[in-house]
């Protein structure tokens, strides 16, 4: 018997939280996601080491194409086209430069904002859904319905992802790295499905 799937869960871990979920296609490395072709709305986590502030830094460290800010392979244009002839929805890290590179509006203040005739554009912080640090987390959702509210809590998280704050150590936090800190917290994987569900592209 085939499963009978809702949404695609784009540029997700093998064992991830999108795992074992019978109403999501799941899409890992293995599968490619560059590769999907619908028929279902999607929620899509392209990489996003190549499109932050360090991408720059670390180009000019240790050079190689590899290393190039946005050489993505693809991964974020797929991810894009897959929102806006599917409908659903696009996560990234806040500051994304993916955003400008693709010419999509940057979110302001809390809650959506509207950036096309179906699209719009939001932040909102993970911790919010549990995660141990704040995470802010920019989304591009497209749909030909509104995107429900989510929760724009902003709770300081108790953790810090990546380098420690120069500022002293009275500025630090524990830090999280790998998969605790790329982990989508299971809340807020469902309010991503259920945005998905709705976009009814």
């Amino acid at each position: 018997m085939n499963p009978v799937f809702e949404v695609a869960a784009l540029f997700v871990q093998d064992d991830g939280c999108y795992t074992g979920l019978e109403n999501v296609d799941c899409w890992p490395e293995s599968r490619d996601a560059r590769n999907y072709s619908g028929p279902y709305p999607v929620i899509a986590h392209p990489p996003c080491q190549l499109w932050g502030p360090m991408a720059a830094v670390n180009y000019s460290r240790w050079g190689g194409d590899h290393n190039r800010p946005g050489n993505d392979d693809g991964c974020f244009a797929a991810a894009l086209h897959a929102v806006i002839t599917y409908g659903g929805v696009i996560e990234h890290p806040k500051a994304s430069r993916a955003y400008q590179a693709y010419g999509l509006a940057k979110p302001v203040g809390i809650g959506w904002q509207r950036s096309g005739l179906h699209s719009w554009v939001c932040e909102v912080w993970q911790s919010a859904y549990g995660h141990l640090a704040n995470k802010a987390t920019w989304l591009y959702y497209c749909g030909t319905r509104a995107p429900f509210e989510l929760n724009w809590a902003r709770p300081k998280g108790s953790h810090q992802i990546g380098f420690q704050d120069q500022r002293g150590k009275a500025r630090n936090k524990p830090t999280i790295s790998g998969k605790k800190a790329s982990a989508t917290p299971v809340d807020f994987r469902d309010a991503l499905i259920e945005l998905a569900r709705g976009s009814y592209i």
